[in-house]
């Protein structure tokens, strides 16, 4: 299996991107093939993802693969400098050019020359700042600020963004022409939940890293732990991965991790396995049930039956008639049902025929 994983991803990290990608699932080895068909040029190129999905291993990827992987690769974030200096961070500024400029310095993209520019979050930039972009890519020069002679540039753009840019341009707050001039060669990354091959590859990626570096026993994970995980939307994608495998490693006992060790709300993927037309509350139902199953609660079945009972009885104001309409059974099984769990006296009429027709040991002696 191979990972890919960002420079420095051994340290630990406060930012919310990804520090590691593999392609494992169907959806993953896509984008792969997608990437090996884009990297040989030098066609700018737009990754298109979900905040920590990998936008900068992506961009590595494709500079790796490409003509110039032995030149610079910069990546810069677009949202990380004040509005004031955008400009002057991606273009240089010259001496003088403003208050503080006491000497001159090149911007990102003469730092970059002969290789590649990652500008990540790049529907963040400025709409000034958006235009003098747009002349950059367009003239392939950059004109520092308080200069008047352009300077020639050779690199290729890879921008990045977790926000539509679409509805961006719609919005006025992108530049049509410059959206249409990045997106020459556009890379999705699904989120995680959409690549459930992946999860696991990666926690064990985790796992390996963390556990080196805890220095303990070596930890694996229960069926259990794997179910809840494939179950989980991950909104945090690769990143909340990686947390929670360092949380649950802290945590484990045994050189297991469990469910309860890696600290995720119970949640069920899209509805899988849920009935056509399936009524408003069964998904949440659902939940609740695999969240009894992993913490193997005991005679379970017997206090799902005493819940959905009880909980139908008191629904109807105690009325056995309708609780019976309700629950879609005969009045007799409701009745022996609230005997049972104790809702009715045990002398009450056609109560024993029914909890023995239904395999339950008769209340009446």
């Amino acid at each position: 299996m191979a990972v890919l994983t960002l420079p420095g991803s051994g340290a630990l990290a406060t930012t919310v991107r990804a520090k590691a990608l593999v392609f494992e699932d169907p959806l993953s080895r896509a984008l792969l093939a997608r990437i090996q068909q884009i990297a040989p040029s030098d066609a700018t190129a737009l990754v298109v993802g979900e905040t920590g999905t990998g936008k900068e291993i992506v961009a590595r990827h494709v500079h790796a693969e490409s003509p110039r992987r032995d030149r610079v690769f910069v990546g810069v974030n677009c949202s990380a400098f004040p509005e004031t200096l955008v400009e002057s961070e991606l273009f240089g500024h010259e001496r003088g050019a403003f208050t503080g400029a006491h000497v001159a310095k090149p911007g990102w993209f003469e730092t970059a020359n002969g290789g590649t520019l990652f500008l990540d979050e790049i529907g963040d930039l400025p709409h000034l700042v958006q235009v003098k972009l747009l002349r950059v890519l367009q003239e392939r020069e950059i004109v520092r600020l308080g200069a008047r002679t352009p300077t020639p540039i050779d690199v290729r753009l890879i921008a990045a963004t977790n926000v539509d840019l679409e509805d961006a341009v719609r919005a006025g707050r992108f530049r049509e022409d410059l959206y249409y001039r990045i997106k020459v060669a556009e890379l999705v990354i699904p989120p995680l939940r959409d690549r459930p091959g992946d999860i696991l590859p990666l926690a064990n990626h985790f796992l390996n890293v963390y556990g080196k570096r805890l220095g303990g026993e070596s930890v694996e994970l229960t069926p259990a732990a794997i179910h809840r995980m494939r179950e989980h939307p991950w909104p945090g994608n690769i990143r909340e991965l990686e947390n929670v495998i360092h949380h649950a490693l802290l945590v484990c006992n045994h050189g297991q991790i469990t469910p309860n060790d890696l600290r995720l709300a119970v949640a069920v993927r899209r509805d899988e396995g849920l009935p056509p037309q399936a009524p408003v509350g069964v998904a949440a139902l659902r939940t609740a049930l695999h969240s009894l199953f992993e913490s193997e609660t005991p005679n379970l079945h017997a206090l799902i039956d005493q819940t959905l009972v009880c909980a139908a009885y008191e629904y109807c104001d105690r009325n056995q008639l309708q609780t019976a309409r309700l629950l879609g059974v005969s009045r007799n099984i409701v009745r022996a049902r609230l005997i049972q769990y104790g809702e009715l006296p045990v002398g009450a009429r056609g109560a024993s025929s029914a909890l023995v027709a239904e395999g339950h040991p008769s209340t009446a002696s």
